[in-house]
């Protein structure tokens, strides 16, 4: 039976929402002083009353609640603030965009911001190459928090540890915890994060000068846009023409470090960092990952060969096995142009890149899709099958694995993996008609659906202005819902039902 929410379950709904709305409202202060530091004046009063609209508006939901310090949170409120975070948080950050004048209307402006959020990174922006540097750094950092997580930045600064903060945490699609304690798990995400944006800027920074011929300055501050949407697997770059911009394999092949380290889970960056680098090729997600980047590999390249796209090896990797690299990893960077895809690619190659796009990589990680742990409980679910039928009636068939710590096989986690599978397999084909049902080829589409709701940003050429209006609200709730993995949507909607129909 489903009970009719009561005032204190929106008060504590109220309350948790206000205090991630503030931690993401003050974000805004980093485009702000980058805007002072290369001396704009008018991006300054843009985030300046995006800023004050973003705390007003988390600070009157925490004033409304009045919360008693006792109350706790439970499952569902936790579920219902992170969906509901993400809706708010892609309305608030859109304003300062939409005062830039590079979208054509607050719509795009929120697809652009829940893209970032996503780290999907399909663009509706207009004139890219004139945004000014706060306003891209915003569409970067903002793609940052989302890689993180929004709810990680409440975490680490404004929300205190307990089941509360667990619930949170879960609630966007995150089960894993790398210290006992939420709170340290969150903090340690932050900070090795910042430490790898350091490098990784650093490292972009010098194939910017040295490769490409960049003033240092520039070259710093394209380094630190594309270390974070290549960490957070996202595909925003500061330059119309994406990768291609650079001209440089080493740009390239930089980038790819940095996608494939970004979408590894962040408990094997801890186990790194500890100096347990084994579990790097022991763990069954990058077991995994290494046999479908193999296959996909092998498909798209046997694609582009049969069609003679590409001649030379040099060639098939900065345009082939990038591509592939970059939609597996739910980056989204490019090294072609999107007409290209269609134009040149033909079906087969364009059919193992939406693989690879569907699949993913880590879960506790920056990537989208499928994720390579449920592909790989699911392969494994097959092989025990297999062997049953193999051995007598009365051998016990057990299948063990390693994901942190080594694991059994159980009909609970296939159950789960295999649920989690059909809905993103169900989405991708759901946007797949959408497109259709607007006059776009079928393949096509479900090369842009997959993108969106594996939250990629690889795009065929469907994402632009002129899209349906329709198309584009489908795209948003496709990002939305792949990012946060289902259930909390799924919450969040049985909340709002309850309301007519709850006891």
């Amino acid at each position: 039976m489903i009970l009719r929410p009561q005032v204190l379950d929106l008060r504590i709904i109220s309350h948790f929402l206000g205090k991630v709305v503030l931690g993401f409202g003050i974000m805004m202060a980093v485009p702000i002083a980058a805007a002072i530091l290369f001396g704009e004046t008018v991006p300054i009063i843009d985030f300046a009353i995006s800023l004050f609209l973003s705390l007003s508006v988390g600070y009157l939901l925490v004033l409304c609640a009045r919360l008693p310090k006792a109350t706790q949170m439970s499952w569902m409120h936790g579920m219902v603030v992170v969906s509901l975070a993400w809706v708010v948080c892609m309305f608030l950050g859109a304003i300062p965009l939409l005062l830039s004048g590079h979208w054509q209307s607050y719509l795009d402006a929120c697809f652009e911001t829940m893209s970032g959020l996503a780290t999907t990174g399909l663009v509706l922006v207009q004139d890219l190459d004139h945004l000014s540097h706060a306003a891209n750094l915003w569409r970067h950092l903002i793609m940052f928090l989302g890689g993180q997580g929004i709810i990680v930045v409440a975490l680490s600064f404004l929300v205190k540890g307990g089941p509360g903060a667990f619930r949170l945490y879960v609630g966007e699609a995150r089960e894993e915890k790398i210290l006992p304690n939420v709170v340290e798990t969150a903090k340690f995400i932050w900070f090795v994060s910042f430490v790898y944006l350091v490098l990784g800027t650093l490292a972009l920074a010098a194939c910017g000068v040295w490769a490409c011929g960049m003033p240092v300055r520039e070259a710093i501050f394209h380094g630190a846009c594309n270390f974070m949407a290549a960490f957070d697997t996202g595909g925003f770059t500061p330059q119309s023409q994406n990768i291609i911009y650079y001209q440089s394999i080493f740009y390239e092949l930089a980038t790819i470090v940095i996608m494939i380290w970004g979408s590894i889970n962040f408990n094997l960056h801890y186990a790194v960092w500890t100096g347990r680098r084994k579990e790097l090729l022991r763990d069954i997600e990058i077991r995994t990952f290494l046999v479908t980047l193999a296959i996909v590999t092998v498909l798209t390249l046997v694609g582009l060969g049969k069609g003679h796209v590409y001649l030379g090896p040099v060639n098939l990797i900065r345009r082939g096995f990038y591509q592939v690299v970059s939609g597996h990893t739910g980056t989204g960077f490019q090294t072609i142009y999107a007409q290209q895809f269609t134009g040149e690619w033909g079906s087969l190659a364009m059919i193992g890149v939406i693989m690879a796009m569907a699949f993913g990589v880590s879960a506790c990680s920056t990537t989208g899709g499928i994720k390579m742990l449920r592909v790989g409980l699911i392969a494994k679910a097959f092989k025990e099958d297999v062997k049953r039928f193999l051995t007598s009636e009365s051998a016990v068939v057990t299948t063990k694995f390693r994901h942190l710590r080594d694991l059994f096989l159980d009909d609970k986690l296939v159950r789960s993996a295999a649920l989690i599978t059909i809905a993103y397999i169900l989405l991708y084909l759901g946007g797949a008609v959408v497109g259709c049902f607007f006059g776009y080829p079928f393949l096509q589409s479900l090369f842009e659906s997959t993108s969106a709701a594996g939250n990629v940003g690889l795009s065929c050429g469907i994402t632009q202005v002129s899209m349906p209006v329709l198309l584009k609200i489908t795209y948003i709730i496709q990002m939305w819902a792949g990012r946060l993995e289902f259930i909390s949507v799924f919450v969040l909607g049985a909340f709002m039902i309850s309301f007519f129909r709850g006891k």
